[in-house]
């Protein structure tokens, strides 16, 4: 019997209020963030992708590439990022055993991190949390039998922190601080930053 398979959930439905554009239109070294995390999960072993679009949907939709991914429309997005954590969830075939849950505004999140979860869960981690300098940030393995209770917490601005704080046995802590970085884009700043290569 094949290995049940780990998709790639791509978060990317907010409108950058701060930033002042959606962050999945931002574009860095001439492509759209929405499309750097698309093949990021994808070079990375992940299959199906699924990318989860709430805020500007059909700019996104005509701009960016959206290579292959399956989009889910959060039609609920301005409540927060759990309820496109639930949309992408609840989007994912049966055949799929665990999920990598990336966001679009962590474009120096690395494929060698998501590939470091993935080998977790195959050496049966059920939780997989990338670590830098020893803090838990992103991105996240979840394995299936996780996401109904995942799903029951994300809500508001809130995903998956609140499970994983609940249930530290199931979290296996997968260090990557040698391949990347989980440096966010928030704000204007932020964003020339990266471009400068500040950060």
């Amino acid at each position: 019997m094949p290995e049940p398979s780990v998709a790639g959930l791509l978060l990317a439905a907010g409108a950058g209020r701060r930033l002042g554009q959606p962050k999945a239109l931002v574009e860095l070294d001439g492509r759209p963030l929405v499309d750097r995390g698309i093949t990021l999960l994808r070079d990375a072993g992940c299959t199906p992708v699924h990318v989860v679009l709430g805020a500007a949907y059909d700019q996104v939709v005509a701009a960016a590439a959206l290579d292959g991914a399956t989009v889910v429309h959060n039609r609920d997005w301005r409540s927060g990022m759990g309820s496109s954590l639930r949309a992408g969830l609840a989007s994912l075939p049966p055949h799929v055993g665990a999920v990598v849950v990336a966001l679009v505004d962590q474009p120096r999140v690395t494929g060698e991190a998501v590939r470091r979860l993935i080998r977790a869960y195959r050496s049966g981690a059920t939780v997989a949390v990338a670590t830098y300098d020893d803090q838990p940030r992103n991105p996240v393995l979840l394995a299936r039998p996780t996401w109904a209770a995942v799903a029951e917490v994300a809500h508001g601005d809130v995903g998956a922190r609140p499970f994983l704080r609940a249930h530290p046995d199931l979290v296996t802590r997968v260090p990557c601080d040698d391949v990347g970085s989980p440096e966010d884009i928030d704000t204007p700043d932020d964003l020339a930053a990266l471009r400068s290569g500040d950060r």
